[in-house]
């Protein structure tokens, strides 16, 4: 645990029914129970939140990843701020260790909406008074709020299970499966001291890519697939085919957020990934998850964030 001061104080955590194995061990380390609450459904869907306890004048944190179902758990989210809000909550923290509709962060094509501008507006309007996300599709939305938020990083935990397999830096490689990622294979990179390695592809429509060229070397080495989200798995099947018929060794993949839909688990597992290697972000349930999957946990990352928020302590020590 990481405290056990905070039972009587004023540090209230929720969850809503998106990753409610998550919230629980998050409370487990800070050291109080989850907050009760029910979530209901009426005859025709419409979503009923109770909080079963005061919360008047208390801190509050909401452990809610806007994952599928994204429209049902985002609407959850913003009926619970409201009801916080109404409850007479001093603030209203939201944790989202998964950002849902990230990835329409810009116009790319014309008439075409920015919803993930579209959910910050909702949610701040709704009443949140802070926001802890977990590795956003694109950093720039943090610029989408007007509320503060921190923006913690998968990284770290992703590169400390690689280090602590032992992979020899001389043979191995990181790679980023296209060019908007080399930031965060280059981050992962210097944590394991080797080089990169990128994949220039083309996506001629949505959740289709097609792999043009490998940039970097790869030959007889242990290639690390590094990427922050994965969700039909078209991406990073066809990089793992890649790399190994370019010569590569052995190929593992790793992402932040294992969205996992559609074709997904059976892709993975008729792939060349030797491992795919997640955090629970999002609660994938067990016909979903691939046989070769490692799932790490990012509870501790969110306690301490929660904690050091409540405190009022600086948060980016946590970044690194």
């Amino acid at each position: 645990m990481l405290n056990t001061e905070y039972k009587n104080s004023s540090l209230k955590i929720f969850s809503l029914e998106g990753n409610q194995p998550l919230a629980q061990e998050v409370a487990n380390l800070v050291g109080i129970p989850l907050g009760k609450s029910t979530v209901k459904r009426f005859a025709d869907g419409e979503v009923q939140i109770n909080i079963e306890e005061s919360i008047r004048g208390c801190d509050v944190f909401i452990i809610q990843p806007t994952s599928n179902p994204v429209n049902e758990h985002l609407m959850e989210l913003l009926i619970m701020i409201d009801a916080c809000k109404r409850a007479s909550a001093a603030n209203i923290n939201i944790v989202m260790p998964y950002y849902g509709y990230a990835r329409q962060d810009r116009k790319a094509r014309s008439r075409e909406p920015i919803t993930a501008k579209l959910v910050a507006n909702i949610i701040e309007k709704a009443g949140a008074s802070r926001m802890i996300a977990l590795d956003l599709h694109a950093p720039q939305i943090q610029g989408f709020f007007d509320i503060p938020i921190d923006h913690l990083m998968g990284v770290p935990i992703l590169s400390n299970y690689f280090f602590e397999k032992g992979l020899d830096p001389e043979t191995t490689v990181v790679v980023s499966p296209d060019h908007g990622g080399v930031t965060r294979a280059r981050k992962m990179a210097d944590r394991l001291k080797t080089p990169i390695a990128i994949i220039d592809k083309r996506r001629p429509k949505p959740n289709v890519a097609e792999v043009m060229n490998i940039v970097g070397d790869i030959d007889g080495k242990t290639a690390i697939i590094i990427d922050d989200i994965i969700d039909t798995a078209g991406t990073i099947t066809l990089a793992a085919d890649a790399l190994i018929k370019k010569g590569a060794k052995e190929v593992y993949a790793c992402c932040t957020h294992p969205v996992l839909s559609g074709p997904a688990k059976e892709r993975i597992e008729n792939s060349q990934i030797k491992e795919l290697v997640v955090t629970n972000s999002i609660q994938l349930p067990e016909d979903r998850k691939p046989s070769n999957v490692k799932e790490l946990s990012v509870a501790e990352l969110l306690a301490q964030a929660i904690v050091r928020v409540y405190e009022q302590e600086s948060v980016s020590v946590l970044f690194d």
